[in-house]
């Protein structure tokens, strides 16, 4: 059902930087400024970029990411880098092969010590994500790229796939930073002639597209037996048919050009920032369709974004805010979800919202947060409510707090089953 990390990338490794791989100023020694990299044939690289020959040099698309555990945007730069063995005039020498990168935005922010993962594609696309050492960056990184058990050092060390780790966690957390990672799937062309007959050249609104979404997978998934599953499903399969929307309907108007002439700077900019803003506000509302419906399947009472005390709006209130409104209702059958993509500091939300209810229960999409956090939302009464899948980069000191989305559907069942009619 899931792809895996295998399906994806050809391979993954980690090593902590050392003097010679930051700039100068940025080291506590002397830094360098030769902006390459050593080590990927051991870690396994060569494999796929390939061993040039006799002076050959051969590029390679690269994102390069600085990511810090501080709210805001993280720093990308998209850039070609040059792969090329630097002994080529010395032929009485073994070959030396080195990735070269030009300086950036991106390189300019790194700091000896920081934590380094670069990652080769199925398409031969790098990636090139940085971290302050220790930070919760580092550790989500480490658990979405089966990297938990690697201990790098300031040679990059080789990360080995297993069967059970599957992408969407790391598609998610990369898109939630605004880094696309699209791999194309079978059927693609079909797909989107179907999304285009269906809508037309524009993009649809969210709830309908989501249900959409559903009945491609309607055969494969089963809400009631498998929620968590059902869940992920949907949510994956609508991410990835609006990307193919979103890259064609792009398409289209990069080939008509901005403006009168075709090069209106301004123009440009306002549609990339509406790009960016809508796929933001599109997966936010996408989940949520997508768990009501779950919810639904399981013939759960429930209301969503109705007000409570203080012009709050709870996501899912349970049974609904006829129940939450009447004072003689036991308040022990009440319930309420929030749900957010993404937690970070965010979580904090739901601490204002349904007064009534002690415990607070969050559902995410949002891999190995780390425990001082998850610790922190257990002492604020916040439960974490997290699909099957993706609990498997938390820790098992951490899963003994976290509910599935299908035992929390159990548990508000278990309060509704003397409700009236």
């Amino acid at each position: 059902m899931y792809e895996k990390l295998a399906d994806v990338f050809n391979a993954v490794a980690v090593k902590y930087l050392k003097a010679v791989d930051v700039p100068r100023g940025k080291s506590k020694t002397k830094g360098s400024n030769q902006h390459e990299i050593g080590g990927l044939v051991k870690a396994g690289f060569a494999d796929y970029l390939g061993r040039p020959e006799k002076g050959e040099v051969v590029n390679f698309d690269a994102t390069m990411v600085y990511m810090a555990d501080e709210e805001g945007e993280p720093n990308i730069c998209n850039c070609l880098v040059s792969w090329y063995n630097t002994r080529y005039e010395s032929p009485h020498r073994g070959p030396e092969y080195r990735l070269y990168y030009k300086e950036n935005e991106v390189t300019q922010l790194l700091q000896e010590d920081d934590f380094f993962l670069i990652a080769l594609t199925k398409e031969n696309t790098l990636y090139m994500i940085f971290a302050p050492q220790n930070s919760e960056v580092e550790q989500q990184l480490k658990a979405l790229f089966a990297a938990t058990d690697v201990k790098p050092a300031n040679a990059l060390k080789k990360v080995n796939f297993t069967e059970k780790e599957i992408i969407f966690p790391v598609r998610t957390l990369l898109a939630q930073l605004g880094i696309e990672l699209f791999k194309s799937r079978q059927g693609d062309e079909k797909k989107l002639q179907s999304i285009l007959e269906t809508y037309g050249p524009e993009f649809p609104k969210t709830k309908s597209f989501s249900a959409y979404s559903r009945s491609q997978v309607a055969e494969v998934v089963d809400p009631v037996a498998d929620p968590d599953q059902a869940l992920i499903t949907w949510f994956d399969q609508e991410e990835h048919l609006f990307r193919l929307l979103e890259r064609h309907l792009v398409a289209v108007q990069l080939k008509q050009g901005f403006g009168e002439q075709g090069d209106d700077v301004d123009a440009f900019i306002k549609f990339s920032l509406s790009v960016q803003n809508r796929r933001k506000s599109r997966a936010g509302h996408s989940f949520e369709n997508h768990i009501a419906e779950v919810l639904h399947a399981n013939q759960v009472s429930f209301d969503n974004n109705v007000l409570t005390e203080g012009k709050q709006r709870p996501d899912f209130l349970f049974p609904g805010k006829a129940a939450y409104d009447n004072k003689t209702f036991d308040v022990a059958k009440l319930k309420m979800l929030g749900a957010k993509t993404s937690c970070k500091e965010r979580w904090r939300q739901v601490l204002a919202e349904a007064e009534k209810i002690k415990i607070k229960h969050l559902i995410t999409l949002e891999p190995a947060i780390s425990e001082d956090q998850t610790k922190q939302m257990s002492k604020m009464n916040v439960k974490l409510v997290v699909p099957l899948p993706i609990q498997q980069t938390y820790t098992a000191s951490q899963l003994k707090f976290i509910a599935s989305f299908k035992s929390f559907i159990f548990e508000v069942k278990e309060t509704q089953q003397h409700l009236p009619s």
